[in-house]
């Protein structure tokens, strides 16, 4: 049994969610530190903090992604674009969005189960 295979989709589903939040914040965070750094004080505190924080996010995102692509059986593009969204500023955040909308990923209906949506529906 393989990790991909042991975790259940509706968990695949909220760690993806969370973990495109987190890169997103963590790119926030990250951009306001270079702010301070190269405008207001020329201090690197929030570079120093904010960086490595962001480059955790950023390989977190990239690995549930990947698991998610596999468990949710996207195709080349949904993949692709989604790996893609966490390189500019937000983007994962603007991909969790399309991807619910168009319904590559469902909506999460209350109590963090999905809404009677098969499994095979979350195909994309």
């Amino acid at each position: 049994m393989s990790l991909a295979s042991a975790v259940p989709t509706r968990k695949v589903l909220a760690a993806f969610r969370a973990v495109a939040a987190a890169e997103a914040v963590t790119w926030a965070g990250l951009l306001i530190g270079m702010f301070f750094k190269y405008v207001v004080v020329r201090d690197e505190i929030g570079v120093q903090i904010f960086g490595p924080v962001h480059g955790v996010a950023f390989i977190v995102y990239v690995a549930v992604t990947l698991l998610a692509w596999h468990r949710l059986g996207w195709n080349l593009l949904t993949g692709g674009l989604a790996l893609v969204a966490s390189v500019p500023p937000f983007g994962t955040v603007v991909f969790e969005r399309w991807a619910s909308h168009t319904g590559r990923i469902h909506p999460a209906a209350p109590g963090g189960t999905s809404a009677n949506v098969p499994e095979d529906s979350v195909r994309g």
